[in-house]
């Protein structure tokens, strides 16, 4: 299988945007296999297709921590047809991307992550319309206080684009909430990316909110613009390709926190 999905495992393969943007230029396969499966391996599970585990694009056998990510990874091979699509299998492509890129080095993906706590998407908020301003805050502030009262991570709030230096104290508070388990930060990271904030992400691994209302806090003014002047159908089919990858981040935090 590394040939199909070599071009997921590039130089930012936690990045799901850009996995998919690879993904649609690599080569179509067809189904070589009968069944998928899952077998006990050391540290966890493993996937196999007709008996025989899969490994990552660069070789390494894709061993995941609990029964539930296995048995859907194990689906989503199933679920494919004559021809293989890598677009229809995000735990997949998320699985060869921790062991391939993320075991390795968790402090660097946490410190990817971090840097969205100087600049998250919750800091800067519209002066204008009022109705506008208020649902950022329905959404957002009940994020901003939890980290406040449960992090200690005391944020800066500024209305507009212009960047405001958030105080050092509240970076390291919330840092030091963010997982330390490859899966877990892995998920975390794709969940910051796919939303612009680190603080909706650790509001979804502790439990705050859940994916449908983290990905409706991350998109306020989105929806807000699309109510104003309707759908744009590119946008609108770049969200729900981004979806698919998230709500896939978010089934394994929410395994992997049960």
């Amino acid at each position: 299988m590394r040939e199909l999905f070599d071009e997921v495992a590039g130089k930012s393969p936690i990045d799901p945007e850009e996995a998919v943007r690879r993904t649609t230029r690599g080569p179509q396969r067809k189904r070589f296999y009968k069944n998928a499966g899952v077998a006990d391996a050391p540290g966890g599970f493993a996937i196999t297709l007709d008996e025989r585990p899969i490994h990552t694009p660069s070789g390494r056998p894709v061993v995941v921590p609990t029964r539930e990510i296995a048995d859907a990874i194990a689906a989503e091979w199933n679920a494919q047809q004559e021809i293989i699509d890598p677009l229809t299998m995000p735990l997949t492509r998320f699985a060869n991307s921790v062991v391939d890129a993320v075991v390795d080095r968790v402090e660097a993906v946490t410190d990817d992550v971090a840097k969205y706590l100087g600049s998250d998407l919750l800091f800067y908020r519209a002066s204008h319309p009022e109705a506008l301003v208020a649902r950022e805050a329905a959404h957002w502030d009940p994020v901003v206080f939890w980290a406040a009262d449960t992090l200690g991570a005391h944020f800066i709030l500024a209305e507009g684009i212009v960047h405001v230096r958030q105080p050092d104290s509240a970076i390291s508070a919330a840092r030091a909430a963010l997982p330390a388990d490859p899966w877990s930060i892995a998920a975390l990271h794709v969940v910051t990316t796919l939303t612009g904030s680190a603080l909706l992400a650790l509001a979804l691994l502790r439990g705050l909110l859940d994916q449908d209302q983290v990905w409706a806090a991350a998109h306020v003014d989105e929806d807000w613009n699309i109510e104003k002047w309707g759908v744009d159908e590119e946008v609108a089919a770049r969200r729900a390709a981004r979806l698919i990858d998230f709500k896939a981040a978010a089934d394994i935090l929410k395994s992997l926190n049960q």
